[in-house]
């Protein structure tokens, strides 16, 4: 039997609630992932650290731990995993808090299943896409030089360690330097998805960016808002 194409892509599910973590699964197994389950924080850091998972989806309100703390300590052990956290909270100031600490996406229960599989699958197809690049880029401006395909990004000589979805999205900016780019644009670009979602969560991860790569965030001088539309990033060269 041939092997499905997704099969080496292993899912893990951190959820205290077991018919959560079963309809996820069934779902992922149907799209060809390997699923693995953890139904404590503490459990969900053990095998992320014994079976480095490609994706990992983590639940806010877990039986020993805030997701929140759980994703801030997996952020510790690896930068590059997507991590889409759920909560049966619509509360928008827990999307913002968990895409700032570092979480690429978030989801509110009770889950559409059809539209999570999308999201898993559009972060998915980036990091394949990323592993299959073998053309050495290097983006250079002002004091920032972002190399794509090593994903490695210095300001000043000093190297900034980003998320995997802040460096797609730093590289999509800088890659388009000097355009005018609406939300939805990026959006389509980055996320990928097939269903609409709230452009907050490019503002936030855009405001995270800020923070690391400007001297100055509030006052920035490479990603600059475009009001009503989205975002331009500075077209300027090294002098």
């Amino acid at each position: 039997m041939a092997q499905s194409p997704n099969g080496a892509r292993k899912v893990l599910i951190v959820d205290g609630d077991s018919t959560t973590r079963r309809e996820v699964r069934s779902a992922c197994v149907q799209d060809g992932y390997q699923v693995l389950e953890a139904d404590t924080g503490a459990d969900g850091l053990r095998q992320v650290d014994a079976v480095r998972p490609s994706l990992v989806l983590l639940e806010v309100a877990l039986p020993d731990a805030s997701g929140f703390d759980v994703c801030r300590e997996l952020r510790k052990k690896d930068s590059a995993v997507p991590v889409i956290m759920m909560s049966s909270r619509s509360d928008e100031i827990d999307a913002v808090v968990a895409l700032e600490i570092g979480a690429d996406d978030y989801v509110v229960k009770p889950l559409r299943l059809r539209e999570l599989a999308a999201r898993i699958a559009a972060h998915l197809r980036r990091t394949r896409m990323e592993s299959a690049e073998t053309t050495r880029n290097r983006l250079e401006f002002r004091d920032l030089v972002i190399d794509v395909n090593e994903r490695r990004i210095y300001r000043a000589g000093e190297e900034i360690e980003l998320t995997h979805t802040e460096f797609d999205l730093l590289t999509f900016l800088a890659s388009n330097a000097g355009k005018v780019l609406s939300r939805e644009k990026i959006l389509n670009s980055i996320w990928g998805y097939e269903y609409p979602i709230e452009t907050r969560v490019i503002d936030v991860h855009i405001r995270n960016l800020r923070r690391k790569i400007e001297s100055q965030p509030s006052r920035p001088y490479y990603i600059l808002a475009v009001p009503g539309i989205g975002y331009r990033f500075t077209n300027a060269r090294p002098t």
